[in-house]
Protein backbone atom coordinates (compact mmCIF):
# COMPACT_ATOMS: atom_id res chain seq x y z
CA UNK A 1 0.00 0.00 0.00
CA UNK A 2 1.69 3.10 -1.07
CA UNK A 3 0.73 6.52 -1.31
CA UNK A 4 1.71 9.23 -3.53
CA UNK A 5 2.01 13.01 -2.35
CA UNK A 6 2.28 15.64 -5.23
CA UNK A 7 2.76 19.48 -4.61
CA UNK A 8 1.58 22.16 -7.30
CA UNK A 9 4.62 23.59 -5.93
CA UNK A 10 7.46 23.48 -3.74
CA UNK A 11 6.11 26.50 -2.17
CA UNK A 12 3.68 23.64 -0.82
CA UNK A 13 6.04 22.26 1.16
CA UNK A 14 4.83 23.09 4.94
CA UNK A 15 1.56 21.26 3.63
CA UNK A 16 3.20 17.83 2.48
CA UNK A 17 5.34 18.16 5.85
CA UNK A 18 2.10 17.67 7.51
CA UNK A 19 1.12 15.06 5.10
CA UNK A 20 4.30 12.83 5.74
CA UNK A 21 4.43 13.38 9.48
CA UNK A 22 1.30 11.39 9.43
CA UNK A 23 2.41 8.86 7.01
CA UNK A 24 5.08 8.01 8.63
CA UNK A 25 3.50 7.98 12.30
CA UNK A 26 1.42 5.48 11.04
CA UNK A 27 4.48 3.40 8.59
CA UNK A 28 2.62 4.18 5.15
CA UNK A 29 4.70 3.90 2.42
CA UNK A 30 5.07 6.98 0.30
CA UNK A 31 6.33 9.29 -2.28
CA UNK A 32 6.50 13.05 -2.34
CA UNK A 33 6.67 14.56 -5.99
CA UNK A 34 6.45 18.20 -7.35
CA UNK A 35 4.33 18.86 -10.59
CA UNK A 36 2.32 21.01 -11.87
CA UNK A 37 -1.27 20.92 -13.59
CA UNK A 38 -0.49 23.86 -15.36
CA UNK A 39 3.48 23.94 -16.27
CA UNK A 40 3.98 20.32 -16.67
CA UNK A 41 0.67 18.37 -17.25
CA UNK A 42 2.49 15.35 -18.72
CA UNK A 43 4.09 14.66 -15.56
CA UNK A 44 0.95 15.50 -13.81
CA UNK A 45 -0.61 12.48 -16.01
CA UNK A 46 2.61 10.04 -16.00
CA UNK A 47 2.14 10.17 -12.27
CA UNK A 48 -1.53 9.55 -12.21
CA UNK A 49 -0.76 6.42 -13.85
CA UNK A 50 1.63 4.99 -11.66
CA UNK A 51 0.95 2.60 -8.87
CA UNK A 52 -0.46 4.25 -5.76
CA UNK A 53 -3.14 3.31 -4.44
CA UNK A 54 -3.96 7.10 -3.22
CA UNK A 55 -3.10 10.25 -3.88
CA UNK A 56 -2.70 13.29 -2.76
CA UNK A 57 -2.53 16.51 -4.02
CA UNK A 58 -1.83 19.88 -2.70
CA UNK A 59 -2.93 23.08 -4.73
CA UNK A 60 -3.58 26.54 -4.59
CA UNK A 61 -5.34 29.20 -6.56
CA UNK A 62 -6.55 27.66 -9.15
CA UNK A 63 -6.05 23.90 -7.46
CA UNK A 64 -6.48 22.43 -10.80
CA UNK A 65 -4.01 19.17 -9.58
CA UNK A 66 -6.33 17.54 -7.84
CA UNK A 67 -8.65 17.18 -10.60
CA UNK A 68 -5.95 16.89 -13.21
CA UNK A 69 -4.92 13.50 -11.44
CA UNK A 70 -8.35 12.25 -10.92
CA UNK A 71 -8.91 12.44 -14.64
CA UNK A 72 -6.21 10.49 -15.22
CA UNK A 73 -7.24 7.46 -12.89
CA UNK A 74 -9.85 5.80 -10.96
CA UNK A 75 -7.73 5.49 -7.94
CA UNK A 76 -9.15 7.88 -5.00
CA UNK A 77 -7.61 11.45 -5.10
CA UNK A 78 -7.59 13.84 -2.03
CA UNK A 79 -7.02 17.12 -2.47
CA UNK A 80 -5.84 19.90 0.28
CA UNK A 81 -6.56 23.07 -0.95
CA UNK A 82 -3.68 25.66 -0.13
CA UNK A 83 -4.23 29.22 1.22
CA UNK A 84 -2.05 31.43 -0.99
CA UNK A 85 -5.07 33.92 -1.96
CA UNK A 86 -8.47 34.36 -0.86
CA UNK A 87 -7.79 32.91 2.49
CA UNK A 88 -8.35 29.24 0.48
CA UNK A 89 -11.30 29.66 -0.67
CA UNK A 90 -10.82 29.98 -4.18
CA UNK A 91 -8.65 26.72 -3.74
CA UNK A 92 -11.16 24.63 -1.60
CA UNK A 93 -13.68 25.66 -4.16
CA UNK A 94 -11.54 24.49 -7.39
CA UNK A 95 -11.30 21.23 -5.53
CA UNK A 96 -14.55 19.88 -4.31
CA UNK A 97 -16.80 21.03 -7.22
CA UNK A 98 -15.33 18.82 -9.80
CA UNK A 99 -18.09 17.95 -12.66
CA UNK A 100 -19.64 14.55 -11.58
CA UNK A 101 -18.01 11.36 -12.59
CA UNK A 102 -14.76 13.09 -11.77
CA UNK A 103 -14.99 12.82 -7.89
CA UNK A 104 -11.76 14.42 -5.89
CA UNK A 105 -12.35 14.21 -1.80
CA UNK A 106 -11.16 17.52 -0.42
CA UNK A 107 -10.07 18.23 3.35
CA UNK A 108 -10.01 21.59 5.00
CA UNK A 109 -7.75 24.70 3.56
CA UNK A 110 -3.97 23.75 4.54
CA UNK A 111 -5.05 20.26 6.58
CA UNK A 112 -2.45 17.65 5.44
CA UNK A 113 -2.68 15.89 8.68
CA UNK A 114 -6.51 15.22 7.35
CA UNK A 115 -5.60 14.20 4.43
CA UNK A 116 -3.05 11.86 5.57
CA UNK A 117 -5.82 10.97 8.04
CA UNK A 118 -8.12 10.11 5.10
CA UNK A 119 -5.88 8.23 3.04
CA UNK A 120 -5.44 5.92 6.02
CA UNK A 121 -8.71 5.30 6.65
CA UNK A 122 -8.84 4.42 2.57
CA UNK A 123 -5.72 2.15 2.89
CA UNK A 124 -7.18 0.26 6.15
CA UNK A 125 -10.40 -0.91 4.13
CA UNK A 126 -7.88 -3.83 3.08
CA UNK A 127 -5.05 -3.57 5.67
CA UNK A 128 -5.83 -4.54 9.51
CA UNK A 129 -2.95 -3.49 10.58
CA UNK A 130 -3.31 -0.40 9.73
CA UNK A 131 -7.26 -0.30 10.57
CA UNK A 132 -5.47 -1.45 14.06
CA UNK A 133 -3.14 1.61 14.32
CA UNK A 134 -6.14 4.31 13.47
CA UNK A 135 -8.07 2.65 15.99
CA UNK A 136 -5.75 3.35 18.91
CA UNK A 137 -5.03 6.86 17.58
CA UNK A 138 -8.75 7.41 17.39
CA UNK A 139 -8.94 6.02 21.16
CA UNK A 140 -5.79 7.96 22.07
CA UNK A 141 -7.67 11.09 21.03
CA UNK A 142 -10.51 10.22 23.31
CA UNK A 143 -8.59 10.17 25.94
Amino acid sequence: MKVLVVMGSKSDSHIAGKVTKVLEEFGVEHDIEVASAHRNPERVEELAKEDYDVFIAIAGLSAALPGVIASHTTRPVIGVPVSAKLGGLDSLLSIAQMPPGVPVAAVGIDNGRNAALLAIEILALKDEGLKKKLEEYRERMRG
